[in-house]
């Protein structure tokens, strides 16, 4: 390969470059904006966001073509949360605490992107989320280190399969955004700024665990670490995920960050960024032209080893090569497979079920729940709506949505539910008047409020995180008629729910339920299906609490102290230090009762083990699943330790009457944390060991461990 042919493999592109392109015709504005030449597209690498199997097939033959060396085109995907089955967004799977079913969601999704042409899907994300403010938290699972690496595995995993070279309708998975994305400084995309020993004890742990699944790429932070953009940054990409890590796959720019080092500051032009981009090994640049454009004449002039081009050059053939592009270009694209197998019924069942599953049950005082012969006023902004795919739903279609009305009158029939809707964030008067007056004939009001899909998502980003005042208003108003109110939430974050949880009389979380959502719901309110998910990340009092989390400090003064004064603690004098709602929480429709914990014994040795046990009983009178969770403390650590951290939990299906002892095994290796020269070890001293039904609700026992 010539020079300028190893770097265009660097580039990559969106479809309209391409000749084969759906979109040929808006050809001539993407490549005055880039200043980009025919040679240039000829010999790039990569291609973004295909529309299906035949504009995959037709842009693949004419790229090899066009190619002097036939080398084929990598496709690549923001495959999220489903590809045309669209399953609930990452933050609510991760509620379900199922990784099966996350990794069947990844399989599915890579299934249906494979057939449509896609060889590399931009997911998972696995940035630790501790802000809702922050629009992106939706495409997380939450806010523990450890829950989030196990998920990360689990989509990898349903991605990738064991062997992505052999198994069928696979995609190369790419974890992001590496790194501390979701540390962005108030909420608000893009400057973060932590400690070495803050990222490596809670941020970069879920990365980790992706990349010892077999994850084959890493995508670049837009933010700055260390002061210096992801993109950039050398001793973050070279020094920590080349060297220490030992990562050798494709490493790739998040949307043009290469060229977004100018305006934060760093660089004063793009032969700079291409330069700082190439030497901190940075394989493929996305949407920005600044490789294409200046490594040739860095390289002739000497400022850039043309050896940093060819160990890119290598990873990206290495990947084609094991996706068995050079054999068969168009992989799995298919246009008859493609028909058949997007959004099956099958593949639809499978979403349902994720929405019934990492829907969270935040309230009920004894509503839900709703029998089929009650009549339902079904009325708010998302009564009516089929925007619950939420953001990145890929090829997902609002139009083949089943809505929350569509589920109810299914289950119940017509003339018992009628749905009456509004706008997101405003309602006219007659709209008002007409969903009070179906309020006022109707035995239960359930009201559906919520996010548009555009207020979550990235660059959603909001410093007001209740609902939007008139939904507020509504719920007043229908409170006022004295009948039993139910309120179900769409959203993508962790809301203010001050005008809604103390008003209504139950309140199920959705989030954004996906392409079955509407069936998914109306099964959890009409009883069809039990509530068990749980929370992954705290709901706040307020937006001036954020951030708040369940693993925070203690403190030198901590609030309760038996020798604190009343006032010069670490407290908020106007609301809890605690959130509204912890993670790990979430209710049923029946009861479950914890027996007393037991520990095996007081002391553990290094290589041993301890045992936990406690007993949990269905003392209701429906079947449903509990989630027992395991957190531990260390007492005195040679850094600050978190008051507690999930270390375990067990998911555990009880009829009525039905008890089970839950046991959990504790090991010195769940003990480690980073001390403060990053040595990643335990310390002999003091235990507690907790274990309930979320990260508030638990008892406490106490052990030693032995040097």
């Amino acid at each position: 390969m010539t020079l300028s042919e190893k770097i265009a493999q660097l580039q990559q592109l969106a479809p309209a470059f391409y000749e084969g392109s759906n979109s040929a015709g808006q050809i001539t504005g993407p490549l005055e904006g880039m200043g980009m030449t025919e040679e240039m597209i000829h010999h790039a690498g990569s291609v973004l966001g295909l529309g299906g199997a035949e504009e995959a097939i037709a842009i693949q033959d004419a790229h090899i073509r066009n190619h002097r060396l036939s080398i084929p085109l990598i496709a690549m995907a923001d495959v999220i949360h489903g590809y045309r089955t669209i399953f609930p967004v990452p933050l609510a799977l991760g509620c379900s605490w199922d990784m099966e079913l996350a990794k069947r969601s990844a399989a599915i999704a890579a299934k249906e992107a494979s057939v449509a042409g896609i060889h590399v899907t931009f997911s998972p994300m696995a940035d630790l989320t501790r802000d809702p403010r922050w629009g992106r938290v939706m495409e997380s699972t939450g806010e523990d280190p450890w829950l989030n690496s196990q998920y990360a595995r689990a989509f990898v995993r349903g991605y990738q399969g064991k062997d992505l070279s052999k198994e069928p309708y696979k995609l190369a998975a790419c974890i992001k955004h590496f790194a501390a994305y979701g540390a962005a400084e108030g909420g608000r995309d893009n400057t973060v700024d932590m400690s070495a020993w803050m990222s490596r004890e809670y941020y970069m742990p879920s990365y980790r665990a992706a990349l010892d699944e077999g994850c084959e790429m890493v995508m670049t932070a837009f933010n700055t670490v260390d002061g210096i953009p992801a993109s950039g940054n050398r001793r973050l990409m070279r020094d920590l995920l080349r060297d220490e890590w030992g990562f050798d796959g494709v490493l790739i720019s998040d949307w043009g960050a290469v060229k977004e080092m100018i305006p934060h500051g760093v660089a004063e032009d793009e032969r700079e960024c291409a330069r700082k981009a190439i030497e901190a090994g940075v394989d493929i640049e996305m949407m920005s032209p600044c490789y294409v454009h200046h490594l040739q004449e860095l390289v002739e002039s000497g400022e850039v080893d043309e050896a940093l081009i060819d160990e890119a050059v290598m990873r990206i053939l290495k990947l084609k090569r094991k996706l068995g592009l050079f054999e068969n270009p168009h992989r799995y694209a298919d246009p008859a497979v493609e028909r058949d197998i997007l959004l099956s019924d099958e593949h639809r069942a499978s979403a349902q079920e994720a929405a019934i599953k990492s829907s969270v049950l935040l309230k009920n005082d004894g509503i839900l729940p709703l029998s089929k012969l009650a009549k339902i006023a079904l009325i708010g902004p998302f009564a009516l709506s089929n925007d619950l795919l939420g953001p990145w739903s890929c090829m997902g279609d609002r139009e083949e949505t089943v809505t929350l009305s569509q589920g109810m009158i299914a289950i119940a029939g017509q003339p018992q539910v009628t749905a009456t809707g509004c706008s997101v964030e405003y309602m006219t008067d007659l709209e008002l008047e007409a969903m009070l007056a179906a309020a006022r004939e109707a035995d239960v009001i359930v009201l559906a409020l919520g996010e548009s899909s555009e207020m979550s998502g990235e660059a959603g980003c909001r410093a007001d995180i209740r609902l939007p005042g008139m939904q507020l208003e509504l719920v007043k108003q229908a409170k006022a008629l004295g009948k039993p109110v139910a309120a179900v939430l769409f959203n993508g974050r962790p809301l203010d729910l001050h005008g809604v949880l103390d008003e209504a009389d139950a309140v199920l979380e959705a989030w954004y339920p996906g392409s079955n959502g509407g069936s998914a719901v109306a099964e959890l309110l009409y009883g069809v299906a039990n509530p068990s998910g749980r929370l992954t990340m705290s709901f706040p009092h307020s937006v001036g609490q954020v951030p708040v989390y369940y693993n925070g400090f203690n403190t030198g003064r901590p609030q309760g102290a038996p020798d604190a004064q009343l006032r010069y603690v670490s407290q908020y004098l106007d609301i809890p230090n605690e959130p509204l709602l912890p993670f790990g929480f979430g209710l049923s429709y029946t009861d479950f009762q914890y027996g007393e914990a037991a520990l095996s014994a007081n002391e553990l040795s290094v290589g041993g083990k301890l045992l936990v046990s406690v007993r949990v009983t269905n003392a209701g009178r429906l079947e449903g699943e509990e989630t027992v969770q395991l957190y531990i403390r260390d007492i005195a650590g040679e850094t600050v330790r978190p008051l507690r951290e999930l270390k375990a939990f067990e998911k555990t299906a009880l009829m009525p009457g039905e008890s089970k002892d839950i046991v959990f095994e504790i090991t010195e290796e769940m003990l480690r944390y980073h001390h403060s020269d990053l040595q990643y070890k335990s310390d002999p001293g003091q235990f507690a060991v907790m274990v309930g039904a979320n990260s508030r609700d638990v008892q406490e026992l106490r052990f030693i461990l032995k040097a």
